[in-house]
């Protein structure tokens, strides 16, 4: 980690600098505490610099919320066309993060002991991957209260988790791992007609739960690879309270292991454009790297009359963010075919949200799940 420096009772003082996006340590810090008023705590957002907060902290917590809401009374520029509208959502994401982000607060040893706050400490350790056992938190560390926020509410789902019908079970998403919680790709993969494969590969696994639904649906064995070390861990813990663990071999790999599979399947992100956070790599693949990754390599690790199973949402061909056609290129340019493609509607809430920006985007979105063979 890096430090964080900043004045205070006379006399500089440092700190263990913690962000997830891996944003520098602001240059400029003040203190703030429940006297400082929105406007000026804006005022100085705006201006780069950062907020320490010394008071209370559902103050702290209302003064973001007041802070957040004088960013978003921003116009919105009418735009010609859906791609301009995701470059401007995706830009206007970015400033409010940038500005919301420079409200701080330090925890010492993973706790907060601001008045009124809550106990954050386990959420903070299983953020940060830290056993109590093998490691410590930072005597001081300093991070956005956002991402602080957003460490407590990612602890508190993955205590309840995301019930997964074709599992009739939960699944327990860490920090930093993406949910599943849009459930129409797994009903594809549940659905899809399965010829007794014996080995199943689940690229770019996240969660574990495609690799759990196979196991689920009678494949012997499943070798799970991803190349995040959160994952790695979230998967291992999910497939271990399945009781699956005499089935799938959890690996880190960049997509493919050493051998061959009856069956691979890949859900990688959708949209090809730069993500921003680690969070966002779930979502966003940058130049379409994974998806042609995947495309490219399937043929040389597919056994005789094995399939391959990609599955992705048409949504970046709806914005304007993929030409139509491309897809189906690529897997030609592969020496693939396309077998069979079963489609399902989405049943997110922003499918059917007319605020959303790419709301005539969401509308038509379908997503397919590819069977793809070896030409």
């Amino acid at each position: 980690m890096t430090l964080i420096n900043w004045y205070e009772k006379n006399k500089t003082q440092a700190a263990d600098w913690q962000s997830e996006a891996g944003n520098p340590a602001p240059k400029a810090v003040v203190i703030a505490d429940d006297t400082t008023k929105a406007d000026e705590a804006y005022r100085l957002a705006c201006e780069g610099t950062a907020l320490l907060y010394r008071g209370d902290f559902q103050n702290a917590k209302q003064l973001l919320q007041a802070i957040t809401r004088r960013v978003d009374r921003k116009p919105v520029k009418p735009a010609a066309s859906l791609l301009e509208a995701f470059h401007q959502h995706r830009a206007r994401q970015i400033g409010r993060a940038n500005i919301t982000n420079k409200v701080l607060i330090e925890l010492k040893y993973g706790a907060c002991d601001l008045p009124r706050a809550p106990d954050v400490k386990a959420a903070v350790q299983a953020a940060l991957i830290v056993d109590d056992n093998t490691g410590k938190l930072p005597a001081r560390l300093v991070l956005s209260l956002r991402e602080l926020l957003g460490m407590v509410g990612a602890h508190e789902w993955r205590k309840k988790g995301v019930p997964i019908h074709a599992l009739n079970a939960n699944i327990h998403a860490h920090y930093g791992v993406y949910s599943p919680i849009r459930g129409e790709y797994l009903d594809l993969i549940d659905q899809a007609p399965l010829s007794s494969p014996q080995v199943a590969w689940d690229i770019g696994t996240g969660t574990g739960v495609i690799a759990a639904i196979l196991v689920a649906r009678g494949v012997k064995q499943v070798v799970a690879t991803d190349n995040q070390p959160r994952a790695l861990t979230c998967a291992t813990e999910n497939i271990q309270r399945l009781n699956m663990q005499s089935h799938i071999q959890v690996m880190q790999a960049d997509l493919f292991p050493a051998g061959s599979a009856d069956l691979i399947v890949c859900n990688p992100p959708w949209l090809p454009a730069k993500a921003n956070a680690p969070i966002e790599h779930a979502v966003y693949d940058p130049e379409s790297k994974m998806l042609k990754g995947f495309l490219s390599g399937l043929k040389a690790h597919l056994n005789p009359e094995g399939e391959g199973w990609l599955i992705m949402s048409n949504l970046a061909e709806q914005i304007g963010l993929r030409q139509p056609e491309a897809l189906n290129t690529w897997i030609h340019e592969a020496g693939l075919q396309v077998v069979d493609k079963l489609d399902i509607a989405p049943t997110h809430a922003k499918a059917s949200d007319q605020s959303d920006p790419l709301y005539a985007a969401r509308a038509k979105e379908v997503t397919s799940l590819y069977r793809l063979k070896c030409v």
